[in-house]
């Protein structure tokens, strides 16, 4: 692994910055109608939500003294490693996701950047985590170069470096919940063109809800482009698993009715039945250990439950819990006591998305 000028930033650290800019921007969880926000269903809809703690950004900004091309380090905290970029020359070699967002936004060659990242979850939980990354980078990068953007227009910056750069799968989905936060509904009318209703929930509402969501670990990081490519070259081809795809859309639609009457029994009836077309799309979709998880929500009564974001080997996903306190604590001591890594991580809701502020 890169660990390339270490040296320079102990220099730098005894240098005050210009600038301090922070960001943050949440994670996503239990998006129903996931898998239709996507290239190959070409409409769709979805009802996510967004939920702290966030991913985190600061950017420390120095003069660029000497002049070098490589001007930005980065500490991925996560992952222990530091590395410089060029950021009009972006490199596949290290975490080039990183690498080709700093070269989405013009950065001045008069400034030299020290650029730490943190995610408050492990890498591949399925929670949208790359796209928030994303997110609350090209937030804090376009703060630092004085441009303004829409959330709508963070989040497609943020798809594009994913699907155009890196050429990855990615539906639009994540980064419209990192960039807007709350409850969102993303009415998608042609890939990847969307609309999207940021939901106004009565405090009451939203509350219970804040109090009822559990998010679980499956214990270990989400491994899913074979399966998922196996998906998709079934729904090219048309057929039983396209109907799966267009009841999902139904089903984000009657989730946001749900969810705005206050109706929780019936928005997690909703999630079961997300989670079982998921099954219903690809088997493998819906993992042993979710199974586990789910036989536990089912004996303390939880209203719903449903594997966060695509599915497969690996991740995380949403409980809706009973609404009575004990049930819902027995449930996550029981989760926490199935072994393999599984375990519950606490949540809340963030009606905020991305943010971002300097520091005096």
């Amino acid at each position: 692994m890169l660990n390339k000028g270490t040296g320079m930033r102990k220099i730098k650290a005894r240098l005050k910055p210009l600038r301090i800019i922070h960001s943050y921007a949440p994670l996503r969880i239990n998006d129903i109608g996931g898998w239709t926000d996507t290239w190959f269903s070409k409409q769709g809809k979805v009802l996510n939500l967004a939920v702290l703690p966030p991913v985190e950004v600061q950017i420390r900004v120095f003069p660029n003294e000497k002049k070098e091309e490589d001007r930005v380090l980065v500490h991925a905290e996560n992952y222990g490693e530091t590395f410089r970029v060029h950021p009009e020359r972006p490199s596949f070699l290290c975490h080039p996701l990183l690498q080709f967002t700093i070269a989405s936004l013009v950065i001045p060659k008069d400034f030299w950047l020290e650029i730490s990242l943190f995610s408050p979850v492990p890498a591949g939980i399925s929670a949208g985590t790359s796209a928030s990354v994303c997110v609350a980078l090209l937030g804090a990068l376009a703060f630092l170069s004085g441009k303004k953007f829409s959330s709508h227009e963070i989040a497609s910056l943020a798809h594009r470096v994913e699907t155009e750069k890196l050429k990855q799968q990615s539906g639009i989905q994540d980064q419209i919940c990192a960039a807007y936060g709350g409850v969102c509904f993303i009415d998608m009318y042609r890939y990847p063109f969307s609309r999207v209703l940021k939901l106004k929930l009565q405090p009451r509402i939203w509350e219970e809800l804040n109090r009822r969501i559990c998010f679980v670990y499956l214990g270990k990081p989400h491994l899913s482009s074979v399966i998922h490519e196996k998906v998709i070259a079934l729904l090219e081809k048309g057929g039983e698993q396209l109907r799966h795809i267009e009841r999902m859309k139904k089903l984000a639609e009657k989730a946001k009715e749900f969810l705005v009457r206050g109706d929780l029994g019936s928005y997690g009836r909703i999630m079961v039945i997300n989670n079982e077309c998921q099954k219903a799309l690809y088997a493998k979709l819906i993992s042993e250990e979710a199974d586990s998880v789910m036989a536990v929500a089912r004996k303390y009564r939880a209203s719903g439950w449903k594997v966060n974001g695509a599915g497969g080997k690996g991740g995380s996903m949403t409980i809706l819990a009973n609404s009575d306190d004990g049930l819902r604590r027995k449930m996550i001591e029981e989760i926490n006591s199935l072994g393999r890594g599984i375990k519950s991580l606490p949540v809340s809701l963030s009606s905020s998305g991305l943010r971002v502020w300097e520091s005096e």
